[in-house]
């Protein structure tokens, strides 16, 4: 019996529900000691989906265990052959894409981008918050790509998968040499975030924003702070995204506040007191998403809900299976944004209620596409003919 089935027993256990999925998902020999994940979101780090073999660590009785060190952050150099990133969803309103790193040190437990550390061979749990990849020749690429003859610009987002300004960002400045090229060649981006480090790059920002060429997103979860060290261990506090938001408005550059994800009964109270907060700090617009578990990340999910909260996790995932037809998510277009059913009904509208009253809901200021000025073309390959 897996991992999958055990908790989904667990979930209609009786009585003592969250002491029987403890002890069912220990019996996998799935989670890792709390001294060796200390300040990380998942308790578990399984075996990647793709990977032939799994590992679980058990006491064969011999005493001879050996003490695992804890999970370090570690960052390899991935070297792409492209910095772009396309996709042709229906649902979401861009097509093109640039992820400065692979991998997030953030270790935000529902973080949808979690399964694509599978096609590293690595886990979606711990392995995907200390694991990292960085693309440091993502600049040097986008140049190349900007200047090829019949580059059409539109908005590239940035921050869809994995967060741009996360710690190593810091050290790495990947982020910034992009908008410095994205700055100089007057392309318009669109950056979602949930760390306060981007306001070090204001005064490139701020010179994007007097050309209508950027929009920023941060991204607010929760107001509680227990809550946001707990589900997202290494972001920035509720408190520095607001002044976030705050700054960067304040410099004249177009700010969103994000309520995403919302998750039943455990933020989803919070709605209205965040979109208040923003409005406060300065935000002009805002968005939701609901929780999406696609994957490894409903049983990554399922655990922590396990250990932090197992007094709401069955009305937890009653509610969010009530907005999935019946299942952990559902991948559907048009669907796995918002959900559907009542539930997913009634946020919508709670939504659409504080956003109107806050008047949050219209942008003023189109993001212009109409400036482009391609790079000198350095470092692109010529035409054999």
């Amino acid at each position: 019996m897996n991992e999958q089935s055990l908790a989904g027993q667990a979930a209609f256990a009786p009585a003592n529900t969250a002491d029987v999925a403890n002890a069912l998902i220990a019996d996998t020999g799935l989670r890792v000691e709390i001294d060796r994940r200390r300040g990380r979101g998942a308790g578990l780090n399984p075996s990647g989906r793709f990977e032939p073999l799994r590992r679980e660590t058990f006491d064969d009785g011999w005493q001879t265990l050996e003490e695992l060190p804890p999970f370090k952050t570690e960052v390899q150099v991935e070297k792409p052959r492209t910095a772009i990133t396309r996709n042709e969803s229906p649902d979401i309103p861009f097509d093109r894409s640039i992820n400065p790193y692979r991998g997030c040190e953030h270790g935000c437990i529902y973080c949808f981008a979690r399964p694509t550390h599978a096609y590293m061979g690595l886990s979606a749990g711990l392995d995907f918050e200390s694991k990292l990849f960085a693309k440091p020749d993502a600049a040097r690429l986008l140049e190349r790509e900007l200047a090829k003859p019949g580059y059409k610009p539109r908005v590239i987002a940035i921050g869809t998968n994995t967060d741009p300004y996360q710690p190593i960002e810091k050290e790495w400045r990947i982020m910034r040499q992009i908008l410095e090229v994205l700055n100089k060649a007057n392309h318009p981006v669109a950056i979602v975030t949930k760390s306060a480090l981007i306001m070090r790059d204001i005064d490139i920002l701020k010179e994007m924003a007097a050309k209508s060429l950027v929009r920023v997103g941060i991204s607010v979860t929760t107001l509680d702070r227990k809550l946001a060290r707990t589900m997202e261990p290494r972001a920035a506090t509720p408190q520095r995204r607001l002044e976030a938001i705050r700054a960067l408005s304040e410099a004249g550059i177009q700010t969103a506040v994000m309520v995403a994800p919302i998750i039943p009964a455990l933020n989803d109270h919070e709605i209205e007191r965040i979109l208040d907060a923003g409005k406060a700090a300065g935000a002009m617009e805002a968005s939701y998403v609901i929780l999406r578990l696609p994957l490894e990340v409903s049983p990554l999910f399922r655990d922590w809900l396990l250990q932090n909260y197992p007094d709401r996790y069955r009305h937890v995932m009653s509610l969010i299976r009530s907005m999935r037809g019946g299942k952990d998510y559902d991948a559907e277009f048009g669907k796995r944004m918002k959900g559907a059913g009542p539930y997913a009904w009634q946020i919508s509208r709670r939504f659409e209620m504080a956003t109107k009253r806050l008047e949050l809901t219209r942008r003023s200021i189109a993001i212009r596409d109409d400036l482009f000025v391609p790079p000198d073309g350095s470092g692109v390959q010529l035409s054999l003919l």
